[in-house]
């Protein structure tokens, strides 16, 4: 199978929607039925920082990725003063039928590259504390632990990593 890293067009809001909706109870997916809401998806469509992961055979959104603009995260004290300006990536979900096929990787990989290309020097990415399964795919990947923090309700480790 063959992958398109591209953004999500508006249309496929719903799509998005029913994806991140789809994911919730399932091992680890720290999302309720409130989180992601549909203005989450909405206002990463407005930026155009809503990315997905395109299979090229069929046009279904494997998964999906956001460049997320949250002043609750961006002003937190923990991240490497050096390293700024950086942004979160969020909201990264993989559709079941593609989970273990390296496509959270292949989302991350071109997040990374739009924020390179946008002149960021870092990313930054919360991981909810029972979240064994991202937690050691950071660690694997380099991402430094620098802190921790609770947002949203919900306690997070906060990874960063210089771009």
């Amino acid at each position: 199978m063959e992958f398109v890293f591209e953004h999500v067009r508006k249309e496929e809001a719903d799509e998005v929607l029913d994806l991140y909706r789809s994911l919730i109870g399932t091992p680890f997916c720290a999302w309720t039925a409130d989180y992601p809401s549909r203005s989450d998806v909405d206002f990463d469509l407005s930026r155009n920082a809503l990315f997905c992961l395109r299979n090229e055979e069929n046009g279904e959104i494997a998964g999906v990725i956001s460049i997320d603009e949250d002043p609750k995260v961006e002003t937190l004290s923990c991240w490497t003063k050096e390293l700024q300006p950086g942004r979160e990536l969020s909201r990264l979900g993989v559709r079941e039928s593609y989970q273990n096929q390296g496509i959270a990787r292949k989302l991350m990989a071109g997040a990374i590259e739009e924020l390179r290309s946008q002149g960021f020097k870092s990313v930054h990415i919360l991981v909810a504390k029972e979240n064994k399964k991202a937690l050691a795919s950071y660690k694997v990947f380099e991402y430094e632990t620098v802190g921790a923090c609770f947002l949203h309700e919900h306690d997070y480790w906060c990874y960063e990593k210089a771009l």
